[in-house]
């Protein structure tokens, strides 16, 4: 549901109120404010942006989203917000050459966010980009090449690197309280049922639907694509394992220091969700309805997988990481916060969680972060190069189980090893007139 007007007025109000102490030394030594445009202007993006108001830091001078109805409500919000009217564009390649913003905030579907972080990056901007860094693992490492070269700031929408009892519970893990590590296990567990296909219909006269798909294939237009159900169309994004698998898989990483797995096998399928229609009249969704992956690492074996059916009545948590070691079981999660559970008759050690209203996550503390590493010149806690192992550490578990098969990872050279076949699928061929990021 599309928030209303006063309902992101009043959760920007709040937010502002709690970002003020975070960023009041910041304001008092470096009083620069940055034009910054919002690409992608629905929900999600609007909860970025209103960080960036409430930072007091960044004048908001355009905005941009293929729907015009999206587009205009935005423009709106962002008028009652800070008594300015932003410009709107439908093409962002338009904003990044009329607007010339210092940030660009990239909040659309999962297959724009290399081509426009690229954009970006290239036209000057420090970039604040949503996680996967890519829909394929080479459109990701494309981001990676040209964040290095322009030397800008580019901040992926990891906030659980931030959030402070994702912060505490890797403390804990690090101060060896879990013992010598010997498996890893991330799942997200929801509820559902067999999906019914719905009509495909007429474009919104206010929406460029063309651009919308953009490098993806052209479907036709569907109330289960936009907005929001992208998410489990493989055209557009990769699933649970492409969506959530990042953020957790991300976690292991910084948890453990570990970069790559050495070798993933995964298998999948939609045995209750059902096979997937798009025959020119309907469509369903194609991604799994559950999924699980192996990755095996040097030091340990961690496991991803996540049902779409069933709920969670039999599990302690719904979603998550559990970290198995020989003094006992960490689980880190969301809104549950963190708890051990020792091996020995020791008593559980818990944590709440911490996170921010109304998003539910930690996005004013990267925000944060995002602008003191633009002002100090470094490397956001949060950088491209986390963002881009995390994102194709979760893509090698799609690719295998499209390929059928397990692969060997080469982390040094980013290729999979001994598997041509394989690897070509760490590209994809686009739809003119979008050409592939070069390497």
């Amino acid at each position: 549901m599309t928030p209303t007007r006063r309902q992101f007025v009043q959760s920007a109000a709040a937010g502002a109120v709690l970002a003020a102490p975070l960023m009041l030394s910041a304001q008092q030594t470096r009083p620069q404010k940055f034009k910054t445009a919002l690409i992608g202007s629905g929900w999600w993006g609007k909860n970025i942006l209103r960080e960036a108001i409430a930072s007091k830091r960044c004048e908001i001078t355009s905005l941009c989203d293929v729907d015009g109805r999206i587009l205009e409500q935005a423009q709106d919000q962002v008028n009652d917000l800070t008594g300015s009217s932003p410009k709107i564009f439908k093409d962002f390649r338009e904003l990044l050459e009329k607007d010339k913003p210092d940030i660009a905030i990239i909040a659309t579907p999962d297959h724009w966010h290399a081509l426009q972080s690229i954009a970006a990056l290239k036209a000057g901007a420090h970039v604040y980009v949503e996680k996967p860094t890519g829909h394929t693992i080479n459109e990701s490492r494309a981001v990676l090449k040209t964040a290095r070269e322009t030397g800008k700031v580019v901040q992926v929408g990891l906030h659980r690197r931030v959030g402070p009892h994702y912060v505490s519970a890797r403390k804990f893990f690090l101060d060896g309280n879990v013992g010598e590590l010997g498996m890893v296990r991330c799942f997200v567990d929801s509820g559902g049922g067999k999906e019914t296909p719905a009509d495909n219909s007429e474009v919104p006269e206010e929406m460029d639907w063309d651009l919308w798909c953009g490098p993806g294939p052209l479907r036709p237009f569907n109330g289960k694509l936009h907005p929001g159900g992208w998410r489990n169309f493989l055209d557009y994004a990769n699933g649970q394992l492409g969506d959530w698998g990042v953020h957790w898989l991300d976690q292991v990483q910084w948890f453990t220091g570990v970069k790559y797995p050495k070798r993933i096998f995964s298998s999948a399928g939609r045995p209750i969700r059902g096979t997937p229609i798009n025959d020119g009249k309907r469509m369903t969704s194609d991604a799994p309805d559950h999924q699980a992956v192996i990755y095996d690492f040097e030091q340990f074996t961690c496991t991803w997988e996540h049902r779409q059916f069933g709920g969670s009545a039999a599990e302690k948590h719904r979603l998550g990481v559990y970290f198995y070691g020989t003094k006992g079981i960490l689980h880190v999660g969301w809104q549950d916060g963190w708890t051990f559970y020792p091996t020995a008759g020791n008593k559980t050690v818990h944590e709440d969680s911490q996170i921010q209203q109304p998003d539910g996550h930690n996005i004013k503390l990267l925000w944060a972060d995002f602008l003191d590493a633009i002002d100090t010149n470094r490397r956001p806690a949060a950088d491209i190069e986390f963002g881009h192992r995390a994102t194709a550490t979760a893509l090698l578990g799609m690719l295998s189980w499209k390929a059928g098969r397990s692969v060997t990872w080469d982390a040094e050279k980013e290729q999979i090893v001994n598997d041509a076949e394989a690897n070509a699928m760490l590209s994809r061929a686009y739809r003119k007139p979008w050409e592939y990021p070069s390497l």
